[in-house]
């Protein structure tokens, strides 16, 4: 039992008890147990923070930090709900302290000290240095506060705090904080940071396991967008479910114990898990399908509860489905429950609407596959997952990110989970390489981080999507020591039906001057062929699709060099039709392939720079094109109506033929030319009506 229940009841028997006597001696026993349990509260805690040193050595710190290289004079600014200086493993705020500055975004008037947690628990997996050790120790904080709880954050704060970022001289930005959507100015600020050689490390966000979930600032195509793995912790249980062979989405309860073999069996709904609502049921062997909470006012039915009854009846696992929107981490074991309680049966806690879903779908015979497993490299549920674009891959790397041991304001040390405190593991990682190689760019580190990755897999054995997992999870270990930088260290190509071949460059470089041996493998699809030629200073592949595939196809490129594996994931479009492009004078002019007659084209152009899309339309019969204005990569995504259906192609174009010389306009419309012949007639009529109006006002005296 807590101190501080204890400490209650003292009081409530203190004010409730008549004698006098009676009064104080349970007072002073209260007191004395009450010291007693917060003396062994603080062993406790003491012995719960051995386990934060568990994700760091998982990553493979040990290597860096037996080469001496723990960041020192390296600056990560990290922009969040501010940091508590105050905090021992944190302490200092200027110079001579770990918060070497920073600014309030909130109150301007006051420091950047976090009220929250959210700040101070993602600095210190960055730079705890004392009771905790953060992935790079000896690095400095910025501490820019642009939120009060991290919850609610101004996308405008967010970008005035990554501009200040860039005026006080980090290195890297980690921003564990975003919004659930598209932001330009978001986009834009990131850029700006990266063109200064700043490193830019991303949260995914906590909106999975849907699909197309990360939003600003995660879906920067320049930064690297961090996903969450479990840790290498007892706690890092994973559970998985199918029923009918769909799969679901669930969470071990605190208390579950693993499984040596997955459970098979039928599932059945026992309302509440009640010891009454098993009454009726032939649970044996069950697994067995309750709503969390009960249907009766003021009735409290524990986890615990349903766990004993279910077992009790015979079943072999429980589900527990949410009564409100979203999942939740349930536990068996606490504070209320008897002193020998021991879940005998597996629980798990599952969304409503899934919940809900399974309720419906096992009114007809079903087959329920319930199976709990230790695996610290499976994607956690709740880690956003990409794609955001058609033409590049997000997120780029996951990293530890459930069961995280670190600092808390207040002085204090918790556990906490989120992709929030993924993302720092990687800054972490970053600020170790640039201690170790002080002049190396934002392109080699991100190289070196996602081509080390390791794979991640799920209860199978099988690898996670790249749209789950980028390359894999965050080896720090292998990264500290690689040599090899690859650019890109992750690509998106674009396949047709009237271009079946393709060629991909892949630029290499070496940390050290010297590239050396290297050996290539792949993991592909059967029908996905490659070819390559291996050159001094590059790869070049030639990749083909072998038969009528279309659709996206993922695949991984193994490079050996020195004993150490590289991989660079990619992903292939193919697509029926195509989109093809020239460049003449500045302009994008676009041709339209199509194995049937098509009517109509709207195509998108992307400048993959600042993210500026400009958009027109072809038919057959008028042709139309896009100016631009600077060199670079721009995407092109073509939607083409050929008998009433719309038929996808992409394109993927670098243009290098523009003049320093060339100015962009003001006012830059890029329509048809009779849209803009119309334009002009509608923009001389409305100049027109405003100077007749404003001579009738001035006839009758008014002035503007």
């Amino acid at each position: 039992m807590p101190f501080i229940t204890l400490r209650a009841i003292g009081f409530y028997l203190f004010k409730f008890t008549s004698c006098f006597v009676i009064k104080w001696i349970l007072f002073l026993i209260i007191v004395l147990a009450g010291s007693s349990l917060f003396l062994l509260e603080f062993q406790f805690e003491n012995q719960i923070s051995l386990y934060v040193e568990k994700s760091g050595p998982f990553l493979g710190t040990s290597i860096p930090k037996s080469q001496g290289i723990d960041g020192n004079g390296v600056i990560v600014a990290v922009i969040d709900t501010g940091v508590d200086f105050n905090h021992p493993d944190l302490f200092g705020f200027g110079p001579d302290g770990k918060v070497i500055g920073g600014h309030n975004f909130i109150e301007s008037n006051k420091l950047p000290s976090d009220t929250n947690g959210h700040g101070t628990q993602v600095a210190g997996i960055i730079a705890a240095d004392g009771k905790i050790s953060g992935i790079a120790p000896k690095s400095k904080i910025l501490a820019y506060k642009v939120s009060e709880d991290g919850e609610g954050v101004q996308s405008e704060l967010i970008v005035r705090a990554i501009k200040k970022a860039i005026e006080d001289g980090a290195d890297i930005i980690n921003i564990s904080l975003g919004v659930n959507k598209t932001n330009s100015e978001i986009e834009r600020a990131v850029n700006e940071a990266l063109k200064k050689d700043i490193f830019v490390v991303t949260a995914a966000g906590n909106d999975g396991p849907k699909i197309g979930s990360i939003g600003s600032p995660g879906r920067n195509f320049g930064s690297i967008t961090v996903g969450a793995t479990y840790n290498n912790l007892t706690s890092s249980l994973v559970a998985t479910l199918e029923v009918n062979e769909k799969s679901f989405t669930v969470i071990p309860m605190v208390g579950s114990k693993k499984l040596d073999e997955p459970i098979t069996s039928e599932i059945i709904f026992a309302e509440y898990g009640r010891e009454r609502d098993f009454e009726k049921l032939d649970a044996k062997d069950k697994i067995i399908l309750v709503e969390r909470g009960s249907d009766v006012e003021d009735e409290i039915v524990y986890f615990s509860t349903k766990e004993k009854n279910a077992a009790r009846a015979g079943a072999k696992a429980l589900i527990v489905y949410n009564k409100e929107p979203g999942i939740f981490l349930g536990e068996l074991i606490h504070e209320f429950v008897e002193s020998d309680y021991s879940p005998s049966i597996p629980v798990v806690s599952i969304d409503r609407q899934e919940g809900l879903e399974i309720k419906d779908m096992i009114k007809n015979e079903n087959r329920g596959f319930l199976h709990l497993f230790f695996n610290p490299d499976f994607v956690a549920h709740f880690s956003s997952r990409g794609p955001v674009s058609l033409f590049h891959i997000k997120p780029d790397i996951v990293a530890p990110g459930a069961y995280i041991n670190t600092t808390r304001h207040g002085g204090f040390y918790n556990f906490t989970s989120g992709t929030s405190y993924a993302a720092p593991h990687v800054s972490g990682a970053a600020a170790l390489l640039i201690d170790k190689y002080p002049n190396i760019s934002n392109n080699e580190i991100k190289s070196l981080l996602i081509t080390t990755a390791e794979p991640v897999t799920n209860s199978l054995g099988e690898e996670f999507s790249i749209h789950d997992a980028g390359a894999g999870r965050l080896n720090i270990g292998k990264a500290i020591n690689a040599n090899l930088i690859i650019e890109p260290p992750n690509f998106v190509s674009v396949i047709s039906s009237e271009q079946p071949t393709i060629t991909k460059q892949l630029k290499l470089g070496a940390i050290n001057g010297e590239i050396g041996d290297i050996e290539i493998d792949y993991e592909i699809p059967d029908f996905v062929k490659i070819n390559h030629i291996i050159h001094e200073k590059n790869i070049e592949l030639q990749i083909s699709i072998t038969t009528q595939n279309y659709g996206e196809h993922e695949g991984k490129i193994f490079i050996i060099n020195d004993d150490v594996r590289y991989v660079v994931p990619f992903i292939l479009h193919f697509t029926e039709a195509s989109v093809s492009t020239n460049i003449i004078d500045n302009q994008i002019m676009f041709s339209i392939n199509h194995p049937n007659e098509w009517s109509f084209a709207k195509i998108t152009v992307t400048n993959s720079n600042t993210d500026e899309k400009k958009t027109t339309t072809i038919t057959p019969q008028r042709k139309s094109s896009i100016k631009i204005y600077e060199n670079g990569t721009y995407w092109i995504e073509a939607s083409i109506l050929s008998n009433d259906k719309i038929a996808k192609a992409y394109d993927i174009i670098t243009v290098n033929t523009i003049s320093e010389e060339t100015v962009k306009p003001i006012i830059d419309f890029d329509l048809p030319e009779k849209q803009i012949g119309v334009l002009i007639i509608i923009i001389i009529g409305i100049l027109s009506l405003g100077v007749y109006w404003k001579r009738i006002k001035k006839s009758q005296g008014q002035h503007f």
